[in-house]
């Protein structure tokens, strides 16, 4: 299969529209061609295109900033004399001074499927920031490596914020140039919008279920989302940055388990599917002991669970990583009613209200877990009727 990028540079005719226009170029460490040539490099090597600035999202265009709030700074880059500007830094929205350095933004990101990873976001920005000045935007697409499943409630009017670009569930299911198509419909905007499709991409095809497993290599597009698998977790497993629980961050599988100082993984199984047997379908829980060598819980041994995606336990069609972290916090405050579960400092720069809140687009998932009486049935009370709507409305977006 191709990727947009690879299709760009093989096929001179999709090129032929970008001739005399200055290109910017937002990309990080995973915007790679199938040889794994950087974008910039081999968008540069072709001669008839002019790249004249690039930009970084979160966590930079290297992709050496570790963790939330970490800014990248604006620099000149080396070998072709070009401003790299930061999209997560003394801003996150594009000023008019870069929007003046380019006429048409190229846009190669590899994305997770998740609401919460906030490359969805600066696509947003961008979007909004090409239509006020008169810009394009193409997309050079990109798997959705954790393919076509919806998942999640829906983010509330109210509660948009760096990681919630608009009212979609955390598991959206579109690739980011889909994304695009429906953000631009979704916020009215008025610009040159163009998807450079991938070919040959069918997410419903096994073992990847949206990852080429077979054909492509895994790069990084962040330092915490080291494989498929991690992408598999991640639309459960970031809610743990809501919480006092380390989400494995200092460990070589971070997002993939999680654990924190006294936690008795056995109870926790064992109160876990007392609860909602079916929201742990589709993977392999496991107990395991670990000792983050940074963040949450630094040098303390940690007991919990990793969620094993990777073997022959795996079910695309059942596996529900949203409900299943829903499932260990409502667990976990049955077990320990009194212990302090929600993280209560800044996050994504919102200082008023509580991470999980903000990651949640809405304090529903929050109040289910605290209160008692609430039983896993309410729960998909609220976010069934949210995902069939977002089934329907996505609809018009698919490009695949």
């Amino acid at each position: 299969m191709k990727f947009g990028l690879d299709r760009l540079i093989e096929e001179p005719d999709l090129r032929r529209p970008l001739h005399r226009r200055r290109l910017g170029l937002l990309a990080h460490p995973a915007s790679v061609t199938r040889d794994l040539t950087h974008a910039l490099d081999a968008l540069t090597a072709l001669g008839d295109l002019r790249l004249t600035a690039a930009f970084g999202p979160q966590h930079g265009m290297r992709g050496d900033k570790q963790d939330n709030m970490e800014e990248s700074a604006d620099f000149r880059d080396p070998r072709y004399d070009i401003p790299v500007f930061s999209l997560y830094g003394e801003v996150r929205r594009p000023t008019p001074e870069m929007m003046d350095s380019f006429d048409l933004l190229l846009v190669d990101l590899q994305d997770l499927g998740c609401r919460v990873y906030t490359f969805v976001t600066t696509l947003r920005y961008a979007l909004e920031a090409a239509a006020a000045h008169g810009k394009a935007v193409w997309i050079l697409d990109r798997p959705n490596p954790t393919g076509r499943p919806v998942e999640g409630l829906r983010l509330r009017h109210g509660w948009e914020s760096f990681v919630g670009a608009g009212p979609m569930p955390m598991r959206h299911g579109l690739t980011l140039g889909e994304m695009g198509r429906w953000l631009v419909a979704e916020l009215g905007l008025d610009l040159e919008y163009r998807v450079v499709e991938m070919r040959g991409w069918d997410p419903e095809v096994a073992p990847g279920y949206g990852w080429p497993l077979a054909e492509r290599v895994w790069v990084n597009p962040s330092p915490n989302a080291p494989n498929l698998w991690m992408a598999r977790c991640y639309a459960g497993t970031v809610m743990l940055e809501g919480t006092s629980i380390s989400e494995g961050r200092g460990t070589t599988r971070p997002l993939e388990l999680f654990g924190a100082p006294g936690l008795e993984p056995r109870p926790l199984l064992e109160t876990m599917a007392s609860l909602a047997p079916q929201w742990m379908e589709g993977c392999r829980l496991r107990e395991c002991w670990f000792k983050p060598t940074f963040h949450k819980h630094a040098s303390s041994l940690c007991a919990g669970l990793q969620v094993h995606v990777e073997n022959d336990a795996y079910d695309h069609g059942a596996f529900r990583p949203w409900r299943l972290m829903a499932l260990a916090f409502k667990a976990l405050r049955q077990l320990r009613p009194d212990a302090p579960l929600w993280r209560d400092s800044p996050y994504e720069y919102e200082h008023e209200r509580l991470a999980i809140d903000v990651i949640n687009g809405s304090d529903l998932l929050r109040l289910w877990v605290d209160d008692p009486a609430a039983i896993p049935a309410d729960l998909e009370a609220l976010a069934c009727p949210d995902e069939s709507a977002w089934i329907d409305e996505r609809r018009s977006a698919l490009l695949y």
